[in-house]
């Protein structure tokens, strides 16, 4: 349509606001139709993709697609299909000069230094002390040994040692000691948890890697019926969420746990909630650590622990790094109640106001 009807620039344009396509249309030869179907953009983005360019095969098909058939005919054609010679052929000949690697010299290598004769004879004629001097003089740790240090230092013929010994002397590092492995007998404690032994009043399993999951959730399910255990640590067990099930059904029923560490275990979310709801209520639980969990807690199970925090008077430790800022808040509120409110009972000091808290939240 462009190409039949043109508008001059600065032409009034109201006389063909309204021309009747339709007759325009009708009375254009089959040439002209042909032609204005063909003037489309191909890089209009407003039209679809199939509109912006007209199918020009007039060939009819000659059926219906079959793919195997038409990657057959591709990979005979290409097979078919002959290489354009070279334009220049290859004969083998090598051009341009061959590489030759070059030699680097090493820095060694080279001549000895030539001294002044005085100086070279100086050198040659200092004892072991004079040499050490000038080596803390000129910053030069290399220019003895150790051994030849040690042997000067302890003849005392070392003028300057404190300037030497900035150089050559080395910070003596003390040697940690590995820990000691575990050597706590799962099952014997076990059965001192269920005869309610009162000599056992600390359990500490921490870094046993071989206690089967059912002993852990024995040793856990035992704390309902004992009295007598104030401290108990599994951290590095390997406990997941069956050894959490079993430990918050035990501290349901439990009354003189005061410390619990479950730290660095694979205890989920889900688990850790189901413990936390029965520390609620738990009259003597003052600190638990149950950070460097395998798996992140999330934003639900922190909701619960400081929920918790809340509710509860008696928690005044707490181990564990919160990811959200909202629970953290919470928790360090709670925790700073709990302690002042310890301290106010040690002081004789009034304490109805900490305590009606949860009430007011």
């Amino acid at each position: 349509m462009a190409g039949l009807i043109k508008f001059g620039l600065g032409e009034d344009l109201e006389k063909y606001r309204d021309i009747d396509e339709e007759a325009i249309l009708s009375s254009m030869t089959e040439e002209e139709l042909e032609e204005l179907n063909a003037e489309l953009d191909p890089d209009n983005d407003l039209l679809p993709v199939g509109l912006r360019q007209h199918d020009q095969t007039k060939k009819a098909p000659t059926g219906k697609l079959d793919r195997e058939h038409l990657l057959k005919y591709l990979e005979k054609s290409a097979r078919e299909y002959k290489d354009r010679e070279d334009l220049i052929p290859f004969t083998g000949e090598k051009k341009g000069k061959a590489f030759v690697k070059k030699e680097v010299k090493d820095e060694d290598e080279g001549d000895d230094p030539v001294l002044d004769p005085e100086l070279e004879e100086a050198l040659k004629e200092a004892t072991d002390g004079e040499l050490c001097d000038l080596a803390a003089i000129l910053g030069m740790h290399t220019l003895m040994s150790n051994d030849q240090y040690y042997a000067s230092l302890a003849s005392g013929e070392i003028a300057n040692k404190e300037g030497f010994r900035s150089v050559v002397k080395c910070t003596a590092y003390p040697q940690v000691q590995s820990e000691p492995p575990n050597t706590t007998d799962p099952h014997e404690s076990l059965t001192k948890l269920q005869d309610n032994d009162s000599d056992l009043t600390d359990l500490n399993l921490n870094n046993i890697k071989n206690i089967a999951i059912p002993t852990l959730g024995d040793i856990c399910s035992s704390l309902a019926n004992n009295t007598n255990l104030k401290y108990l640590s599994m951290a590095s067990t390997r406990s997941n969420d069956k050894v959490a099930l079993a430990l918050a059904e035990g501290l349901k029923e439990n009354t003189t746990l005061e410390r619990l560490n479950i730290e660095s275990n694979f205890i989920s979310g889900d688990g850790m909630k189901k413990i936390m709801e029965s520390v609620v209520n738990h009259p003597t639980l003052t600190e638990i650590r149950i950070a460097n969990q395998r798996h992140s807690l999330g934003n639900g199970c922190e909701m619960a622990i400081a929920d918790m925090l809340r509710k509860n008077r008696v928690v005044l430790k707490f181990g564990y790094s919160f990811e959200f800022p909202g629970p953290r808040d919470s928790a360090d509120h709670s925790l700073t109640r709990n302690n002042d409110l310890v301290r106010r009972r040690r002081l004789g000091l009034p304490t109805e106001d900490l305590e009606e808290e949860e009430d007011q939240e």
